[in-house]
This record gives C-alpha cells, sequence and structure tokens, in this order.
C-alpha cells in the first residue's frame, strides 16, 4: 500500500506535471463552480462587496488560456513535434475534441441550468490544431490580432446566429456562450506559453507582468472611458467597447485574457516555493479538471431532481446554498483519488481512447 501511494504521490508532484498549472486550474474550476452556484454581482473594482464576481467570465477564460497550455505541452512544449509524432498529437487531439463534444451535449441534456463549455472547447481544440507546430513568436503574434480584431466580428456574428429559428439549438451545440471566434485567442495565447517554456522561471515572472499590465490596460480603459459594464449595450460601438463579463468586448477580451496569464504566473512562481504543499488539494482538482467538472453538473442534477423535483430550477437551487458542500467533496474527492488511484477517470479514458484510434507510429524493420 505504502508503495502504492509514493507512486500516486510521485505521479502528482514528479517532474512530468507542472504544479502551477494544475493549481491555476484547480482555481479555475473552484472559480466555475461558484460562478455557477452563488449569487454574485457583476465585477466592480470600486466596490469590495462585488469583488466575488471576479470569478465571472474570468474563470471560463482562464480555463480556456490553461486549455492552450495543455495543446501546446503535449504537441512538444518549447519545441514543436514534427513529422509522425506530431501528426499523432494532433490526431490524439482531435479524438479528444470529438469526445468533449458528445460528453458536452450530455451534460447539456441533463436540464441544468448552465452553460455547459465542453462544445466550445472542442471547436477551440480542432481549430488549434493547424498552429501546433508553429513557434511561440508567432503564436503570440495571432492570439493578440485574434484578441483586437475578432470582437468587432463577433457582434455581427453573434447577430446572425441568432437571425435563425434554430438559434437556441445552434447556440448549444457549439457553445455559444464562449463564442469561439473570440475565444482562440486566449486558447492560442496559452499555446504560445506553452511555445516559451513555462517551467522557467523568467517567463513565469513575466506571465505575471505582463498578464497583470493587460488587465490594467483592459479595465482600467473601460473605467477611464466610462465603458457600461452592467447593461446590454445600446449601439455596435457599446457592444465592442465594453469590459462586461461574457460580453466578448474588446476590453473584456484584453482585461480577462491578462487576468488568465497573470494568474497563470502567479501560480507557476508561487509553486517553486512551500506553497506548493499549501494547495496540493486545489492542485489534485486541477489534475482532473473534466471530472471535476462533469460530476459537480451530474450532482447538481440529482440532488435539484431529489430535492426540488426538477433540474432546470436554477434559482431554487441556489437557495439551497450548495457551493460549499459540492465544492469541498469535490476537493476532498479529486485529492483521495489522485493519492489512492492516480489520475482522474474522464482523464483516463480520453487518453486511452484517443490512444486507441491514433496509435503510436513504430517503424518497421526490414526483413
Amino acid at each position: 500500500m505504502s508503495t502504492h501511494l509514493t507512486t500516486r504521490w510521485d505521479r502528482l508532484n514528479g517532474p512530468s506535471r507542472v504544479a502551477g498549472i494544475d493549481l491555476a486550474r484547480g482555481l479555475a474550476v473552484v472559480g466555475m463552480f461558484a460562478a455557477h452556484l452563488l449569487w454574485i454581482e457583476e465585477f466592480d473594482v470600486t466596490d469590495a462587496a462585488t469583488w466575488l464576481g471576479i470569478v465571472h467570465g474570468r474563470s471560463s477564460i482562464l480555463f480556456a488560456t490553461l486549455a492552450g497550455v495543455s495543446i501546446g505541452l503535449v504537441t512538444g512544449g518549447r519545441t514543436p513535434l514534427t513529422g509522425a509524432p506530431g501528426h499523432v498529437a494532433r490526431g490524439r487531439l482531435a479524438v479528444r475534441a470529438g469526445l468533449l463534444w458528445v460528453l458536452g451535449l450530455l451534460l447539456i441534456a441533463t436540464g441544468v441550468p448552465v452553460y455547459v463549455i465542453l462544445p466550445a472547447y472542442a471547436i477551440l481544440f480542432l481549430l488549434a490544431l493547424p498552429l501546433t507546430p508553429l513557434g511561440a513568436r508567432v503564436l503570440l503574434m495571432i492570439a493578440a490580432a485574434l484578441a483586437i480584431v475578432m470582437p468587432f466580428f463577433y457582434v455581427w456574428l453573434d447577430g446572425l446566429l441568432w437571425s435563425f429559428s434554430e438559434g437556441a439549438l445552434i447556440d448549444a451545440s457549439i457553445g455559444w456562450h464562449y463564442p469561439f471566434p473570440v475565444w482562440l485567442a486566449f486558447v492560442v495565447a496559452g499555446m504560445g506559453l506553452a511555445r516559451l517554456g513555462i517551467r522557467d522561471v523568467r517567463v513565469q515572472f513575466g506571465a505575471l507582468v505582463v498578464g497583470a499590465g493587460l488587465a490594467i490596460l483592459g479595465y482600467g480603459l473601460a473605467f477611464l472611458t466610462g465603458a457600461d459594464t452592467s447593461g446590454e449595450p445600446a449601439s455596435y460601438w457599446e457592444a465592442i467597447w465594453t469590459a462586461r463579463s461574457h460580453s466578448s468586448g474588446l476590453l473584456e477580451v484584453i482585461g480577462s485574457g491578462g487576468f488568465a496569464i497573470g494568474v497563470i504566473g502567479a501560480c507557476l512562481l508561487l509553486c517553486r516555493t512551500v506553497v506548493t504543499w499549501v494547495v496540493l488539494p486545489i492542485r489534485a482538482v486541477g489534475s482532473m479538471p473534466l471530472t471535476a467538472y462533469t460530476v459537480q453538473i451530474l450532482a447538481w442534477a440529482v440532488a435539484a431532481i431529489v430535492v426540488l423535483g426538477d433540474p432546470t430550477d436554477l434559482v431554487g437551487f441556489r437557495d439551497l446554498a450548495p457551493f460549499w458542500p459540492l465544492t469541498l467533496l469535490t476537493i476532498a474527492g479529486c485529492t483521495a483519488w489522485a493519492l489512492l488511484i492516480g489520475r482522474g477517470p474522464l482523464e483516463w479514458a480520453l487518453d486511452k481512447a484517443a490512444r486507441f484510434v491514433v496509435p503510436s507510429r513504430t517503424r518497421r524493420i526490414p526483413q
């Protein structure tokens, strides 16, 4: 038993994992729990009573940026995989994207009133595949271009989508609450970080400084220009020039994208210290984010049916104060699983499926 536990401990804390990335993922998961389960006002930096609202929008953007980091790591890290290894890595990512999309639709079918992010993730994974051979500089330039340009197109694309009678169905099936034309910027930025080398302390410190600078720029411009952060935009320009959560406005993309990069840098730096052991339970959640996210929605559906008789009753479920029980049980469950069993069950299943569909290419030795 002690040998088994030691093996699991080494896997969670060994060189194959980046502790700071697990911490950032864990924080993103808990932040999404809070956004789903708590009554929270829109974040206003000048009003301390609203500061918990920082989880709205920013948690999911952090999650998307971390997805980009993961894509960058599995496709070579600092040096992009080329040739057969690169084809295998991209093939496996494509399989995972397909499975994430199916899982997302299944979670939507539970009726739980949240915007399930997995269909958007699936599309973002596929859109990122052609970019995996690129280096850090090009990726970061693409991310910057997408961040600046796509908010202008999003307003038009959003109107186009809702002009169809099947708009609601399309919205759910592609995860349009997290619009992929805009959110690809966050994924590509994460890929760029991975290509820079996230284990390098200079990169970690740079991410913290640059991310904080972008956050100050985006939110600062919103504050100084009086950009509305609370209501629906009254014009095309207001729809673009806003930092409102989930607006996909230019200032939100800059500010919240910078926030995500800064958090990643801060987590990487913190995990170079003794803090890494203090936050081990959060890191355990971050080592299996898909499992934690999925179980939360399934537990919500079951509890709402049993207690309320209706999984779609958001007001009734939030009034049950489920955040702390679900969050603490998730943290405890993920920690126990990581130490006693190892890899998260859904992470393990997706990896096995991807390896089965796209096996490693071995060279035949001529006879």
